[in-house]
């Protein structure tokens, strides 16, 4: 893997280009779980490369959301990214707003998981305790089968992910929920501290 950004510059660049609280917590929820994915599948010594992917993975979506993945390349470029990382923030955008295919499991994961964190997150927020780490896979079968809950997420996008992966949607549930529960305490700290 190429030399990454160090993770401040990579967080500030985020910032550059992205106010909106929602866009933040979903930035760092998807590099908390590609940090966990990362470490899950074997490839633990690209753990920060997988998780600055997933950091900066939308960069260019709150200011060009008709341009999504295709102006990424050039604010990305303009920061000093290496074209393997340009490579995968844009594959996750695969049939829907370019033709950068997902090569590497990373990139297959991150295509996969992105929208189903979003899923998982507004499942989340319907509970009590507002929080992932009660969840249970079974309540996500049923929020997926729900077309009208969290209609943005894209079910299509979930399942083409899964079989990428070569996974049932149930693991790719079951590991997403965990990923996520690794880094919610992370996300919260650091939303707070906006």
């Amino acid at each position: 893997m190429e030399n990454i950004l160090p993770r401040q510059q990579a967080y500030e660049l985020l910032r550059k280009y992205n106010k909106e609280a929602f866009h933040i917590q979903h930035a760092l929820t998807v590099e908390g779980t590609m940090r966990w994915y990362a470490n899950e599948l074997g490839y633990g010594d690209d753990a920060d490369f997988w998780a600055t992917v997933g950091l900066l993975h939308d960069i260019d979506f709150e200011n060009w959301p008709e341009e999504h993945c295709k102006k990424a390349p050039q604010l990305l470029q303009e920061a000093g990214v290496g074209e393997e990382m340009i490579h995968a923030i844009c594959a996750h955008g695969y049939g829907l707003c370019c033709d950068v295919e997902p090569v590497h499991q990373m990139e297959k994961v991150l295509f996969a998981a992105d929208e189903l964190t979003g899923l998982i997150g507004a499942a989340a927020l319907m509970r009590p305790s507002k929080s992932v780490m009660d969840m249970e896979v079974s309540s996500i079968k049923k929020k997926f089968k729900d077309k009208k809950f969290a209609a943005g997420c894209s079910r299509d996008v979930i399942a083409q992910g899964a079989e990428m992966l070569g996974w049932e949607l149930t693991e790719l549930f079951e590991k997403t929920i965990l990923a996520m529960r690794s880094c919610e305490e992370s996300v919260q700290q650091q939303m707070a501290a906006l």
